[in-house]
Parts: structure tokens; sequence; C-alpha cells
């Protein structure tokens, strides 16, 4: 897309719709799925996912530091992690990142299109594919599948602030934040934990951390797709949002 910057916020028009009451759903103890790739090291995965290389030994049965690509981990609960408050591991990992708080001008949401699937699943995915950088969003929603129900992480790209691939449009990449719902929102609906979620995210983005209100859309606003599907609330978060 090679609409300038005026002409691109022009499409972002909110249109109504009310949010809906939003109830708890109780808590899934899925475990999240970690994939070894190249380079990873224990203290390398445990830093990235806000843990330690001893709860991942255990959590495994790892009597060695020694693992090989392509093997499949179970990841302990992040450090500070709540399910009654999803931005609690979040705002401690992130304490970490030095944000690029210019960068950054809006968020796009995405459904991944699966029934299931987390930010490591979707990382070697997207590297099989050819993304040098891997997980193309900077954040990740679990649907309880390989993750927990609502978990959110955060991807690399958001770690290291570099700019998207969740889109065609290069242009958008580099101004807007990915997020990515686990689940196929064209044939079922995003958890109620799923939604609060994202609200939490967002607000969090705005209010916290970038300190301003960023432009909001789903994926289908920027290129002609069904991204993030029917069943997804786009119109009640673009009147929130707008």
């Amino acid at each position: 897309m090679h609409a300038s910057r005026r002409n691109f916020t022009k499409q972002l028009v909110c249109t109504s719709f009310a949010l809906p009451f939003l109830t708890l759903l109780p808590h899934n103890s899925s475990a999240s799925t970690y994939i070894v790739k190249k380079g990873d090291t224990l203290s390398k995965i445990a830093k990235a996912n806000g843990t330690s290389v001893s709860k991942i030994k255990r959590s495994n049965q790892l009597k060695s530091d020694l693992i090989i690509v392509g093997q499949k981990l179970t990841l302990p609960t992040p450090d500070y992690y709540s399910y009654k408050d999803p931005l609690r591991h979040i705002q401690f990992q992130n304490t970490k990142i030095k944000i690029d708080n210019d960068k950054w001008k809006l968020i796009v949401v995405h459904h991944s299109a699966t029934e299931r699937g987390n930010a490591s699943i979707f990382d070697r995915s997207h590297r099989k594919r050819g993304m040098q950088n891997g997980l193309a969003y900077h954040f990740v929603i679990g649907n309880g599948s390989d993750s927990k129900d609502g978990q959110i992480e955060i991807g690399p790209r958001w770690k290291e602030q570099l700019h998207g691939g969740h889109v065609k449009s290069e242009f958008v990449n580099q101004i807007g934040i990915g997020i990515c719902l686990v689940g196929n929102f064209e044939k079922t609906k995003p958890t109620n934990a799923q939604i609060k979620s994202l609200i939490a995210l967002i607000d969090w983005l705005q209010t916290k951390v970038i300190r301003r209100k960023l432009k909001f859309a789903g994926h289908k606003d920027i290129e002609k797709n069904l991204c993030p599907g029917k069943n997804f609330p786009l119109k009640a978060l673009h009147k929130r949002y707008a």
C-alpha cells in the first residue's frame, strides 16, 4: 500500500457498536510450548520468557543444559504471571526494553487463522517462510492451546523495537504494533480472556508505554482480507478507540 499518511488516517474511520460485557472464564492451566531454534540456549530462552534456567530444566526433567534445534520445551509460568492481571508479567518484562516512543503510531489487530499456536510456534513458521526477524507480530495473545487462555507474550520484535512483518505495507509495518490473537475467528469467537487481555494491552501501551493515543485498525482495515475474522468484535473496538 502506497497511501500517504493523511489518506491512511482517513481509512481508519470508526464504526459504531457497543462493546459486549466481558465475563471471565475459568483459569486455563495449559502450559506454554517453546520450540528451540538455532542460536538458542536455556539462558537465552529463560531471559526472553521471564523465567529461569532452573525452572525450565525442572519443567522438562532436563539433567543438563544441552538442547537441540526443533526440540519442544514446556515453559513454566512466567515470573509475576497473574490470570486476574494479564499485564503483570508483561510490565515486568517491559522494564528491560528501551522503547522507541516516536516510532509507533498505530495498533493493528490480527487473528492467527489457526486453531492453536503461540509466539514460539508462529516464530518458527515465519522463519521457515523466510522472515529474517521471525515472528511477524509484536505481541501474541493465547487461547489456551499452546499458552494460557489470555496470556500475552512479547515477541522479539517488541523487545528489539523492530518494525513488524504483519502486513504487506512497509509503511504500516514501520509504524504499526502488531497484535495477534490465537484462533480462527471466521469459525469461532475469541475467548473473553483474550478480549480482556487485548483491551488491557492496548490501554497500557497508550497510557503507560507510548503515552499518547494510537490509531487502531484490524488487518482488513489496512488490506483487503478477512483478518481478524467475522466473529471478532472489530466494530466495538473501533468505537472504544475512536
